[in-house]
């Protein structure tokens, strides 16, 4: 079973969090510039979809891998000492990639795609991120993502630096999976 896997939460709201059997325990922080992204055809809830070769170029920053829960505050009658807390709507954020530019236009062909009217063009995303070693420790999949923003570099004849493209996709649920030990 994997890190986190085993969560049970009882009426008096005793949560308890474990380590399953066969889990690898954590030894060394992880290092945020091993990663990499894989693109796969959404397929109608399955999970499972064809992976899509979607850039030869490998990403060099990944933001937006956070979830916020808007908690709901509920206030009783006759009760001074606060309000109740009670968990609420999830949001996501929207996943920013960046690359160094190259010839390879597939990412700007997907965002045109959709722009264009092809809504049910989404693809499911899985951000790997390795250890040292090159193994992959945990793997963050965003479901059904949609580009919603594609943003070419800045174009200056006295630059000096890479050009580097934006790709912004929102989507409609982030989880986080560990391999099996």
């Amino acid at each position: 079973m994997a890190i986190g896997a085993e969560f049970s939460a009882s009426a008096s709201a005793q949560v308890s969090i474990g380590i399953g059997a066969g889990a690898r325990p954590s030894s060394a922080p992880l290092i945020p510039f091993r990663f990499q992204v894989r693109f796969r055809q959404s397929g109608a809830g399955t999970g499972q979809g064809n992976e899509v070769e979607m850039c030869k170029g490998a990403f060099a920053e990944c933001t937006g891998l956070e979830a916020t829960m808007e908690p709901k505050v509920i206030r009783s009658g006759g009760v001074n000492h606060g309000a109740f807390q009670r968990a609420g709507q999830v949001t996501h954020a929207t996943v920013i990639l960046k690359r160094g530019m190259t010839d390879n236009r597939h990412l700007w062909k997907w965002f045109a795609l959709v722009s264009g009217g092809d809504y049910a063009a989404r693809m499911d995303v899985d951000i790997d991120m390795l250890d040292g070693a090159g193994t992959k420790v945990m793997t963050w999949s965003l479901a059904r993502c949609m580009p919603v923003k594609f943003k070419a570099a800045d174009l200056n004849a006295r630059a000096t630096e890479v050009a580097v493209e934006e790709l912004h996709l929102a989507h409609e649920g982030l989880t986080l999976g560990f391999p099996k030990a």
